[in-house]
């Protein structure tokens, strides 16, 4: 029997880890988008209702991020069927958690268990990528990448490499009531680069990645340390400096924006010490009149998984 319907749940993420901008993403535990498509004997790929949000999200293929993910599967594989996709958005907008990414990465989740022989994961990375470029008007990974296969990933424009991190690094995340529209965040980034800031990112970027293989928190530590990307994004959130002081001083390894912003993360070696450090986090925003949401999860988070399939 032919399956006709699917469900699937991808989960938020945080993208660039810092120093990781564009290539480095981990999921989270606590958010996400949930994602149903339907086969239809149509060409059209359709989304049919988008709920969970005040705020209107496009409906046409070309700039909804599901749909697009959908067109370029259907396309690349020669189809011969079309999509209706409704999605259910749990991750805030303009909250720097990978929520246009999750509803492509939950989508062509859905629509790949359909398939009479599925892809695997890595197979799908492509599809969702192009969901992705419908919200930020760019082809990056670092989203979508640790959607499909959980944890933290390094995404190339081609492919997605899972990196070990040891068992009890938290992720303490905290997301003020503020949007911050990724096209804004990446105007912030136009301009001059020293090449000693390129330097800089370079070593910190090895630091980590080599701190997660060893598991030498020493080495992760020093590698949170973002010197290109956030002295740029950083005055456009509201008490940045503040939180980011907060997570510091109450034991974060480091600390910096969750993808565009203005969501801050912090990474802790203790599931204890990230939600200490989320509460003072926390108490920073609301200092300067921001209420926000905590989420807390090991950094070896979830993947984006089929929910219900039926014919």
């Amino acid at each position: 029997m032919s399956l006709n319907v699917a469900t699937a749940f991808a989960p938020a993420s945080v993208g660039n880890v810092g120093v990781g901008f564009d290539i480095l993403g981990h999921s989270i535990e606590g958010a996400g988008d949930t994602v149903t498509v339907r086969r239809t004997n149509t060409n059209d790929i359709r989304v049919i209702a988008i709920r969970g949000t005040l705020t209107e999200l496009p409906l046409e293929t070309e700039n909804n991020t599901a749909a697009r993910a959908l067109r370029a599967m259907r396309e690349d594989l020669n189809l011969d069927y079309g999509y209706d996709i409704e999605i259910e958005k749990g991750i805030a907008l303009g909250s720097g958690m990978g929520g246009s990414a999750a509803s492509a990465t939950a989508a062509v989740v859905a629509a790949n268990a359909l398939l009479e022989t599925p892809l695997p994961r890595e197979a799908l990375y492509r599809y969702a990528l192009e969901g992705e470029a419908a919200a930020s008007g760019s082809y990056h990974g670092d989203n979508v990448g640790p959607q499909l296969l959980g944890g933290l990933v390094l995404a190339t424009q081609d492919s997605i490499i899972a990196i070990p991190t040891p068992d009890n690094l938290y992720c303490a995340l905290v997301h003020p009531h503020f949007v911050l529209e990724t096209r804004k965040a990446r105007e912030a980034l136009a301009g001059h680069y020293a090449l000693k800031e390129f330097v800089g990112q370079s070593e910190s970027l090895a630091l980590l990645l080599t701190g997660c293989f060893k598991s030498d928190f020493s080495l992760i530590g020093r590698g949170l340390n973002d010197v290109l990307i956030e002295p740029r994004r950083s005055p456009l959130i509201p008490g940045f400096a503040k939180v980011k002081q907060a997570a510091l001083g109450h034991g974060a390894l480091g600390a910096s924006i969750s993808g565009a912003g203005p969501s801050i993360f912090a990474w802790c070696v203790s599931q204890e010490i990230a939600a200490t450090t989320a509460k003072h986090m926390q108490h920073a925003f609301l200092e300067v009149g921001l209420q926000s949401d905590i989420f807390i999860s090991k950094v070896t988070g979830p993947r984006a998984e089929v929910l219900s399939c039926s014919a």
